[in-house]
């Protein structure tokens, strides 16, 4: 599919954030493929038109960044991370129970079309191995038992986690307890240190 008529929209109010139209081409995959839930031939075309960039152009761009796909996923991509400190603390045993428990191969992508298990490289959170992402949302030290009750969840809808492709409304989300005491900007009763230090404070 090309971009829906409220996306057209949407797509020439970012290309005006930017000096020139092709700086808007990652953006606008971004929206192409929350659009769809990957990237479509079709979009891409559009895309491309929107920037002034070939197909070729848009898609080799897009096949640099992992987070792109071309082909439909399920709504809820677990990439489970067998990295080395995730290697030792049972990664690969996290992912053998995954695809067991959802009957897919790695790469695969459930009969119902809601889950699709990929292995990752590494996700950038080895202290909290072994852990995964649904939908680039963390989850740290899990289980099997606590995969079962994720999955479970999802199926259940007892937990808010955007459908795959909706990376513009995900942001991290940081527990209280783990925040090692910064303050947020809001809060903040002085410039930080930092700031100081540099001579950006007054």
């Amino acid at each position: 599919m090309t971009l829906s008529p409220a996306n057209e929209v949407l797509a020439a109010e970012i290309i005006s954030w930017f000096p020139r139209p092709r700086s808007a081409l990652i953006p606008l995959l971004h929206l192409a493929q929350e659009q769809d839930g990957y990237l479509t031939d079709e979009a891409m075309r559009r895309v491309g038109e929107l920037v002034g960039a070939t197909p070729a152009e848009v898609k080799g761009t897009a096949g640099f960044y992992e987070m792109f796909r071309f082909e439909p996923v399920g709504t809820y991509m677990i990439n489970v991370c067998t990295n080395i400190s995730c290697l030792l603390w049972g990664g690969e045993e996290l992912l053998e129970h995954a695809c067991e428990s959802l009957d897919v191969e790695v790469g695969g992508t459930t009969d119902d079309g809601m889950f699709t298990v990929e292995e990752a490289e590494c996700i950038a959170a080895c202290t909290e191995a072994p852990c995964l992402q649904v939908n680039y949302r963390y989850r740290a030290r899990v289980t099997a038992d606590d995969f079962d009750r994720l999955v479970a969840d999802l199926r259940a809808g007892r937990l808010d986690i955007p459908r795959h492709g909706a990376l513009s409304r995900v942001r991290q989300s940081i527990p209280a307890e783990r925040l090692a005491g910064v303050v947020p900007p809001e809060q903040a009763r002085e410039a930080p240190v930092w700031l100081s230090r540099n001579g950006v404070a007054s």
